[in-house]
């Protein structure tokens, strides 16, 4: 008795499946190399759109090709929503949301000029490259980064509340020192001034040139070493934390050590109980 027609549907969706979404075998392995490879080459059409040279002379086959590998991803974003069995879940999910963004910039582009290189956000695709060479581990490592991101948001948020003081404070003691024929014309263009200084970036389009505004800009530009090093140092130790053991603060009564683990019951040193 022949299938039905509800089960070839089935069967032809899950053979699909596998291809796109499963990596373990040869056909989904050649599909993610192949999409890999188009993903590139995309991303390398709208690199050569941007230079004036290239896309005065070649600009209608770079056009060409965009709308091309648009159409491709396209048409593979539509085939994942067919084929996965949680549509919207997929739609709503990181990948889902990136596979989206890669194509909406060239039909953006119909309306707005110069969205189309909005399209090198193609590149995050090329994450999938972790599934194919099976280095998924690495994904964990990032969650430990994202993890002690996480962790030390509130202390990040303090610091940069307290930079944001800082540079409100001298922008403005600048101002007041300089003054508009200095090119410190406002307060938020002396703000400008003083995160530029405080970051070491130093662009050198305004520069003090009192000597109270020099003393107080080489004021800044210490602090700016000091303060570079903080965000640095609460996020290592946040990744560090998992690794470091808890002691309990118990003196041997017999050898003096200390530093005992938290579940020890016997001196680390000679042995006698804690």
């Amino acid at each position: 008795m022949p299938d039905n027609p509800s089960a070839q549907q089935s069967r032809w969706k899950q053979a699909v499946y596998q291809v796109i979404f499963e990596a373990d075998t040869h056909a989904g392995q050649a599909f993610d190399i192949t999409l890999l490879w188009a993903i590139l080459l995309s991303v390398l059409v709208v690199m050569l759109e941007s230079v004036q040279s290239v896309n005065q002379q070649y600009g209608p086959y770079l056009r060409a090709l965009e709308w091309f590998f648009t159409i491709l991803f396209t048409i593979e974003y539509i085939t994942r929503l067919v084929v996965v069995r949680r549509p919207l879940k997929y739609a709503f999910s990181f990948l889902g949301i990136i596979d989206f963004l890669a194509i909406v910039p060239t039909f953006l582009s119909l309306l707005i000029v110069g969205s189309q290189y909005l399209l090198i956000i193609r590149t995050i695709r090329l994450l999938r490259v972790f599934r194919i060479l099976k280095l998924s581990r690495f994904v964990g490592e990032a969650a430990v980064i994202t993890g002690a991101l996480k962790a030390s948001r509130h202390k990040i948020l303090v610091f940069l509340t307290s930079v944001v003081a800082m540079v409100v404070i001298t922008g403005t003691l600048m101002y007041v020192i300089e003054g508009g024929q200095n090119g410190f014309s406002s307060i938020p263009q002396s703000i400008y001034w003083a995160i530029v200084t405080l970051t070491t970036v130093g662009y050198g389009d305004i520069s003090p040139t009192t000597t109270l505004g020099k003393a107080l800009a080489s004021v800044i530009m210490i602090m700016g070493y000091a303060i570079i090093a903080v965000p640095t140092g609460i996020v290592t130790a946040e990744l560090s934390r998992p690794y470091q053991k808890s002691y309990k603060h118990v003196i041997c009564h017999v050898c003096q050590a200390t530093e005992h683990e938290e579940d020890a019951a016997f001196c680390r040193k000679c042995g006698e109980k804690l």
